[in-house]
């Protein structure tokens, strides 16, 4: 959404109010400072052990106030978290025109990714104007009957993102790790996992673990297998028991939004359960491999950028080493076409509101 605070900030005629739920304190912190935008509204409601039930009520209950205050013409809505889902909610029952950043992306499996498709329809249902960032997911919303005028396919902002950030140096701990790990060319090569999704937690995460044993034990002298950890004790604690000890396989907190571009710019090869970083590797050239059954993004296996290969120990290994091995494989995903937008998001996205600024609801 960063993008689309910057354009609505330079763009005459609105005035925009950015309120963070705070939802994920320290993922939201280091993007609000690397991209300058300071919120005029903090709700600050992350707590330890939350429930989505006390998340949603907390949402309810502490926006509602801001936008009787406020008064917005439009409450602008990004992806597919709890928090689209109550602030749509909340400005329906307000009369306020939401407007879906992100719109579309569909499973079709109400579990997976969990509870993100039920996020995400719901914020679909409720919303006035759908910014799609690809003709697919302008497809998944006219089967949902929606009207097509009230639909733009406009490329995903997470690019616009993605153009501006890969530009800056990389920040000097992680020049520092890629150096010590002996990552670059003529070097050691980088594989870079993040794996955290609910649906993978349990046995998924300890397949996970076992393919990536057997890669780093396949090719010793060849890779570096880099996994920032997701802080949720279910993963943290599989992952430290099983991986820790393996010599080329480094772990590491969480990485804030700068060093992980980076460390997917040096990236060889990406194994992945997250949403985003499908379109952030594919943008930059890497193939991935997406360690879930079903993808919200199938328009990246249809070009060829993405692999589904689910938590399954047997089908990580046997994909991963046909792209280490067979050059014109690898060679095939990385020169495919990037599906998910030219980085002109942000524009046609505010172009659109202002040219609706003067409508009423009907």
């Amino acid at each position: 959404m960063a993008p689309v605070v910057q354009a609505l900030a330079r763009t005459p005629g609105f005035e925009s109010h950015v309120c963070v739920t705070a939802q994920h304190r320290q993922m939201l912190d280091q993007v609000l400072n690397l991209f300058g935008i300071c919120p005029d509204v903090d709700l600050n409601l992350m707590r330890p052990n939350q429930t989505l039930a006390q998340l949603t009520a907390d949402i309810l209950t502490a926006l509602d106030p801001v936008l009787v205050d406020l008064k917005p013409a439009w409450v602008l809505v990004q992806g597919d978290t709890t928090t689209v889902m109550a602030a749509s909610l909340l400005a329906f029952y307000h009369r306020i025109r939401v407007g879906h950043v992100e719109a579309g992306l569909r499973t079709l499996d109400r579990y997976q990714p969990f509870p993100e498709e039920i996020n995400r329809r719901i914020a679909g249902v409720v919303a006035d104007l759908h910014f799609a960032p690809t003709e697919h997911s302008r497809q998944n919303l006219l089967k949902e009957n929606v009207s097509p005028e009230a639909i733009i396919v406009t490329g995903n902002p997470a690019i616009d993102a993605l153009n501006s950030i890969v530009r800056l140096p990389p920040p000097p701990e992680t020049q520092a790790m890629l150096e010590r790990l002996h990552i670059h060319p003529g070097g050691k090569q980088l594989i870079l996992i993040t794996a955290h999704r609910r649906e993978n937690l349990g046995q998924g995460i300890e397949n996970i673990c076992h393919a990536l044993q057997v890669l780093a034990e396949t090719y010793p002298d060849r890779l570096e297998l880099v996994w920032p950890v997701h802080l949720n004790p279910k993963v943290q604690e599989p992952v430290y028991r099983l991986l820790s000890k393996v010599p080329n396989i480094t772990l590491t907190p969480p990485q804030d939004y700068l060093p992980m571009v980076h460390m997917m710019k040096h990236a060889i090869l990406v194994l992945t359960d997250s949403g985003g970083i499908q379109e952030e590797a594919t943008s930059l050239g890497i193939p991935t491999l997406v360690m879930r059954e079903v993808t919200e993004r199938p328009e990246g296996v249809a070009a060829g950028v993405l692999k589904l290969v689910g938590a399954d120990t047997e089908r990580i290994v046997c994909e991963a080493r046909r792209l280490l091995e067979d050059e014109a494989a690898y060679q095939r995903m990385a020169c495919a076409a990037n599906p998910f937008g030219d980085g002109h998001a942000a524009e046609r996205i505010v172009a659109a509101l202002f040219e609706r600024a003067s409508q009423t609801i009907v």
